[in-house]
């Protein structure tokens, strides 16, 4: 059983990848690259502060990278005990065609770090804004967030980096531990900020 779910998820990464083109590897590495999405996370923190009053949006920001340490160093633990190859490791995926387009990384990749903490920083962002009454900006910024999450996995399977049951369980995992820490940031917030705003 456990070969056969292999099988699909190496067929299902190698028909994802081989969608890539040389023309459109850029975009999906600037999908992969952190450091872009900086002033992002900025913008994004001060729009919390804003929504939220400077407290909440305090406590909204260091649960969103207390979401982001746990998510990232649970990727690295389970990636060093799972001991899954990455693609790109892999004679079987290169010999079927696998295109990678940056560095290989370190030799494991289940489950995916980049789709943890993207979707962790948009279940975080969403949850804060259900803590106010939403607007139709805040339904955008939800949507666009989890968007950008859903691309920033996508783009490690178009880089060869990752299988596509890496980057759902890692969607998984980071969805997950956010809604956890999210969950202990309102308990936080109604004892230090007290009710929230309209």
């Amino acid at each position: 059983m456990l070969e056969r779910l292999q099988h699909i998820d190496q067929t299902l990464t190698l028909w994802i990848n081989d969608l890539g083109t040389p023309k459109l590897d850029q975009l999906w590495l600037l999908f992969s690259d952190v450091k872009v999405w900086f002033l992002a996370y900025l913008l994004i923190g001060a729009y919390v502060i804003h929504r939220l009053g400077w407290k909440r949006g305090l406590i909204i920001i260091v649960s969103a990278a207390l979401a982001i340490l746990l998510v990232d160093q649970t990727a690295n633990l389970v990636k060093n005990s799972v001991c899954r190859l990455r693609p790109c490791y892999s004679s079987y995926m290169l010999e079927n065609g696998l295109h990678w387009s940056e560095g290989r990384g370190g030799f494991f990749g289940f489950y995916s770090g980049h789709a943890a903490n993207s979707f962790a920083l948009a279940t975080t962002v969403a949850m804060a804004l259900s803590l106010v009454k939403k607007n139709g900006f805040d339904r955008g910024l939800i949507a666009g967030f989890y968007t950008w999450a859903a691309l920033v996995s996508i783009s490690r399977i178009m880089a060869g980096k990752h299988y596509l049951g890496d980057v759902l369980a890692g969607a998984l995992a980071g969805t997950l531990l956010a809604v956890a820490v999210a969950l202990i940031a309102r308990l936080i917030i109604k004892a230090v900020a007290g009710p929230s705003p309209s």
